[in-house]
């Protein structure tokens, strides 16, 4: 938004009748309103300030030109003061791996270390390989056994029902064990097909936001998700991430969980598809820049890419900060 001030001219005579300009700021003062003007692509809002001269017959306004529909459509917000916040999911929240992927990453880890002279890099890169063989190993006794041994202790499934999401959708069952300790879960996306199972990281610093998004029960933003994740996996992932469908409640989540096709740019238009919120009055939590549409950069916070099983250390120092 720009902003500048506007003040009336004095009349030229006493007996001259007011402008009506002043005639409108009598009444934006008395009605608590403000008054826009259309001006092509943008709009001019005009906020009636009272004068420290105290002229009669004199009008004084603090003005803000913005893109046209900006203020209508952050209406609702505005008067709740809870503006829209968009979140990405993998390696911003959540880190999930199937067997396949476990396997993957393993591999290309032990032809890197092939390769490496470096001690200290061997040293960092066989720990890496360590967390991941640790949890492969947790992954496959879920898949195998629908059980976990973990620290000399054993956690079995707990079947966690997830809602439709519409009256189209039917309920789902999901064998669940949540090792809290660890900040890991283990799902199933498709709870018929075991291969479909994953190990889910969240990050640690996402249960302090998830509290200041909600605290003293008053929403803070109105939440979204926009990933290049597959839709099923998504809206399990962010299940994991709000059990309780406090950030976005399950009527909404349907149209608030947006996923890209591989090879698209992210766009906060799509996001806010139904008018809901301006792109200009969002903010993006991302782990990368690039993948979003250029003009919606300037709102995407760039936040450390979260990397459990490279730096687990690193995230004692990571907080997801949007106050």
């Amino acid at each position: 938004a720009r902003c500048l001030d506007m003040e009336s001219r004095p009349p030229k005579a006493a007996d001259e009748p007011p402008p009506p300009l002043v005639a409108m700021h009598a009444a934006c003062l008395r009605d608590n309103k403000t008054a826009v003007v259309p001006l092509g692509e943008e709009e001019l809002h005009l906020v009636a300030m009272t004068s420290g001269r105290n002229l009669t017959n004199h009008a004084c306004f603090w003005g803000y030109k913005v893109p046209f529909g900006l203020y209508n459509s952050c209406l609702t917000m505005l008067n709740l003061r809870c503006l829209g916040i968009v979140f990405d999911l993998d390696e911003t929240l959540i880190v999930a791996n199937t067997t396949r992927s476990f396997e993957d990453r393993i591999d290309s880890l032990q032809r890197k270390l092939s390769n490496e002279t470096d001690p200290q890099r061997m040293n960092g890169m066989l720990a890496e390989i360590k967390r991941y063989q640790d949890d492969r190993s947790i992954l496959k006794q879920y898949i195998e056994g629908d059980q976990v041994y973990d620290d000399g202790k054993m956690y079995k499934v707990q079947p966690e029902i997830v809602p439709p999401l519409s009256d189209n959708h039917q309920s789902l069952t999901r064998p669940v064990i949540r090792l809290q300790e660890k900040n890991i879960i283990l799902t199933r996306i498709n709870p018929l097909i075991r291969d479909t199972s994953v190990l889910v990281r969240l990050r640690p610093a996402w249960e302090d936001l998830r509290s200041y998004l909600i605290a003293r029960g008053r929403k803070r933003f109105e939440v979204y998700v926009c990933t290049m994740a597959e839709r099923d996996y998504a809206l399990e992932m962010w299940r994991l991430l709000d059990p309780d469908s406090r950030l976005i409640n399950s009527v909404q989540l349907s149209d608030r969980m947006v996923c890209v096709k591989s090879g698209l740019k992210k766009s906060l238009l799509n996001v806010f598809h139904d008018g809901s919120c301006h792109p200009g009055m969002a903010l993006v939590i991302d782990d990368r820049l690039k993948v979003w549409d250029e003009k919606d950069q300037s709102r995407v916070h760039v936040v450390p890419a979260f990397t459990p099983y490279y730096a687990p250390q690193a995230e004692v120092m990571v907080v997801l900060d949007v106050q």
